[in-house]
Order: C-alpha cells, then sequence, then structure tokens
C-alpha cells in the first residue's frame, strides 16, 4: 500500500499534465485573444481571465475523474473505450476541443489568408507533418492529382474564390472518396474511431509513466521488500 500511495501521488501531474490540459486537448492563446476576449480587455486583465478559465476547466476535470475509475490498460477495448468516454465528458464540460475540432482549428487559422488551392492543401501536408498524423492511404497524392486536373481544365491556377473551380474539385473529390469507400455520413465513425485510438495512445502513456515511476521506487531500499503493483489496480481517484 505505501508503494502504490508513492507512486499515486502523482496523479495531479500525470493526469494534469498528459491526459486532461495538455496540448491535445487546451485551447491556443491565440483562441482567447481572437475570439474570447471582450472588447477592450488587454494586457494582465486579458491574461488573468485566461488564467481564471483555465483554472475552472481544471477543476471541471478534477471534479469528472474524481467520480470515474479509470482502468490503466491499454489492451483492454473496454477501459480504453471507458476511458474515451471520460474524456469526452471532461471535453463537453470543460468546453475542450477534441482532437479533431483542434485539427480543423489549427486549418482555419493558418489557412484563412491563403487564395490559392495548391497553396493551400500544401500547408495541410504541413500542418499534418507537424501533428505527425499519416497518410497511410496517400489521400494528399490523390488530391494533388484532383487539383492538377482541374487546373488543367480551367486552364489557370485554382483561386479559392472561384466557385465553378471549386465545384469541378469537390466533384474530384467525391470520386476519391468512392474509391477510398470514404463517405461523409460516416464521419461522426471516423471521429470516434480517431478518439479510441488517442485515448489508448493516452493510456500506454500513463502505463509507461507508472511503471517507470515504480521501478524506480523499487530501487529504494526501504520498496526493496514490497510486492509489485499491477498499475491496473491503482485508483487514481483515491489521491486526487
Amino acid at each position: 500500500m505505501a508503494f502504490s500511495s508513492r507512486l499515486m501521488s502523482r496523479s495531479k501531474q500525470l493526469y494534469g499534465s498528459q491526459a486532461i490540459l495538455n496540448q491535445q486537448h487546451a485551447f491556443p492563446v491565440r483562441y482567447y485573444a481572437k475570439e474570447a476576449a471582450p472588447a477592450g480587455l488587454k494586457g494582465d486583465e486579458m491574461l488573468k481571465d485566461i488564467f481564471r478559465d483555465i483554472k475552472q476547466k481544471f477543476e471541471t476535470a478534477i471534479g469528472v475523474l474524481r467520480k470515474e475509475k479509470i482502468t490503466i490498460d491499454p489492451e483492454n477495448p473496454a477501459a480504453v473505450s471507458h476511458y474515451a468516454k471520460v474524456m469526452k465528458t471532461i471535453r463537453e464540460k470543460a468546453g475542450l476541443f477534441s482532437e479533431s475540432q483542434r485539427i480543423q482549428f489549427t486549418i482555419e487559422e493558418e489557412t484563412q489568408d491563403i487564395p490559392d488551392a495548391r497553396s493551400f492543401f500544401l500547408k495541410l501536408q504541413e500542418i499534418r507533418t507537424k501533428r505527425g498524423l499519416s497518410d497511410e492511404l496517400g489521400v494528399e497524392a490523390m488530391t494533388m492529382d484532383a487539383l492538377e486536373k482541374v487546373e488543367k481544365e480551367i486552364k489557370q491556377p485554382l483561386m479559392r474564390n472561384d466557385k465553378k473551380g471549386m465545384a469541378l474539385l469537390m466533384a474530384e473529390f467525391d470520386k476519391v472518396n468512392k474509391k477510398l469507400g470514404v463517405r461523409r455520413e460516416d464521419l461522426p465513425k471516423y471521429e470516434e474511431e480517431l478518439e479510441l485510438k488517442i485515448a489508448k495512445a493516452q493510456l500506454e502513456e500513463l502505463k509507461k509513466d507508472a511503471v517507470e515511476a515504480m521501478e524506480t521506487q523499487r530501487k529504494r531500499e526501504e520498496f526493496k521488500n514490497e510486492k509489485e503493483v499491477d498499475v491496473r489496480s491503482l485508483d487514481i481517484r483515491n489521491f486526487l
């Protein structure tokens, strides 16, 4: 018990920095500056408003975690699904972005001033690379092929405000989606699959940190006779 207590005293750090309010869920400061700050709110007052909001979100997240039993078992689909649901509840109650919403926000922020379609898609490739997202299906190559076809048809670079040209491009994208078996009505399912992958990755990271912490503790003299603790048995609620 002493062993697990020492380990789980790090629970706020583990959950606070890796699972709840990390960069995958927190709003960028520029979001507040551009969208959430009241007119005339500047300098220290804006920063105070931001930190008050962050504090409230953190307290909301901790409140949810105090009520939910998280099982640190990334290989158990039920545990992963439950963890994903808990994280979704936290996002909804605290007003945080989901992964897809965060990506969408990043795209809107970084592409809003790009006038032509080619530069827009090159920026998307850059964003994907920076975020570590894979392109296993080769969608980017298909996208550029579709763009090439449209630009040859209209005999000029495609601009994003060219409604007719963009309609032609969307028609080409529909062909690509059909080839890949992607349907617009299935987008919620794809988002759920993405959230499950993220939940599993976060549980794997949490398990890794917990095991490393236990191994470090086991090297200390006072813990050499302690029984090994199964991370699946830890209840973080007891230490929040």
